[in-house]
């Protein structure tokens, strides 16, 4: 197939235009490079796909990698440039779109709120308008686990009620799903959401707890644990949640069904909660360090506890989420100190 990868030179977007080079299908990334975190991890993610950072610094330029070939190809566009947007989708045709960029972040959205409105919203009505005006089959696109808000049932289930975000960026993505329900029903095309839980890996993000933790100690600084340490999240290791994506993105499409068949949303996460303070304890049993740890109270947007029921996804897909915690952190420890050059 020919798939669009939005978010290409973020974590989960790297990731998943690899593994579908690997599988043989034909990837152009798209990613506005934007600075919300260190631009120099986004250009080396994009160096592992075969594209210099010369070459993927320059706007609106579609890029052949040297590693794969006409297999892929990148292109430095914003999701709100409609203008360039539609003309990629004109040129390329893609048969399947999977839009993985966004502006991230819970905390961040306190402070910038108009860039969540920009690019997770506007952007991604410019993607659902190039998926219906040019014969696209699937939009596999992110939404996330903030939806669920304060919601005291646990694991989430994607039929709890997601009423009540408790962040600018979990009402983005809620809006999102809607929006891509009222497309799925209007123009007949198939979108699937995944609402993503705490995703790390090696080449994570630097402002996820992951990266955070292992950075500060590391450096002899104290790491800040909100809560009083008091949070559990259902982290999710790269590996697990690129699969379940691939998946997706590769099964058929039937588009000649009700547009309830059409609008599909999965968790996409572990199966799985884990204590913060146990997380810490993997990272300080790899470094051979205890942490000095900052207790802090709960932030605003923040909840206590995540924990996905993923059973649909295992039923309809056969997704099976199995890296241990401990195997997880290793991994990116070895490649954070690879990178940075840590002996």
């Amino acid at each position: 197939m020919k798939i669009l990868v939005t978010g290409a030179a973020g974590f989960i977007g790297f990731y998943v235009s690899k593994r579908l080079v690997e599988l043989g299908h034909h990837v152009i990334g798209l990613d506005n490079i934007n600075a919300y975190y260190d631009v120099n991890l986004k250009f080396s993610r994009l160096k592992e796909l075969g594209i210099e950072k010369e070459y993927a610094s320059v706007q609106n330029k579609l890029v052949k990698s040297s590693l794969y070939g006409d297999a892929f190809h990148f292109i430095r566009i914003g999701l709100e440039d409609k203008q360039e947007l539609d003309q990629l989708f004109a040129k390329a045709q893609f048969d399947t779109v999977c839009n993985l960029a966004a502006q991230a972040g819970v905390r961040y959205s306190l402070e910038n709120p108009t860039a969540y409105v920009n690019s997770n919203v506007t952007g991604f009505l410019n993607i659902l308008e190039g998926c219906r005006n040019h014969g696209v089959k699937h939009l596999v696109y992110a939404s996330s686990s903030s939806v669920y808000g304060l919601n005291k049932s646990i694991p989430f289930k994607t039929t709890d009620n997601v009423d009540h975000p408790v962040s600018l960026y979990a009402a983005t993505k809620k809006s999102n799903e809607l929006m891509a329900h009222t497309y799925s029903h209007l123009y007949k095309f198939k979108t699937t959401g995944l609402r993503f839980f705490t995703v790390y890996g090696p080449w994570g993000r630097p402002d996820m707890a992951m990266f955070l933790f292992t950075d500060a100690i590391i450096n002899g600084r104290a790491i800040k644990v909100f809560n009083n340490g008091l949070m559990e999240r259902d982290f999710t290791y790269i590996n697990d949640i690129t699969e379940g994506v691939v998946r997706i993105l590769q099964r058929p499409v039937n588009n000649d069904k009700n547009s309830a068949e059409l609008y599909k949303v999965y968790n996409i996460g572990n199966n799985n909660s884990v204590k913060l303070l146990d997380f810490i304890e993997a990272i300080e049993r790899n470094l051979n360090t205890k942490a000095k740890r900052d207790l802090m109270p709960m932030q605003p947007g923040d909840v206590e506890k995540t924990w996905a029921n993923v059973e649909d996804l295992i039923r309809d897909y056969d997704y099976e989420p199995n890296t241990p915690i401990q195997t997880g952190v290793d991994n990116f420890i070895t490649w954070y100190k690879d990178y940075y050059k840590i002996p």
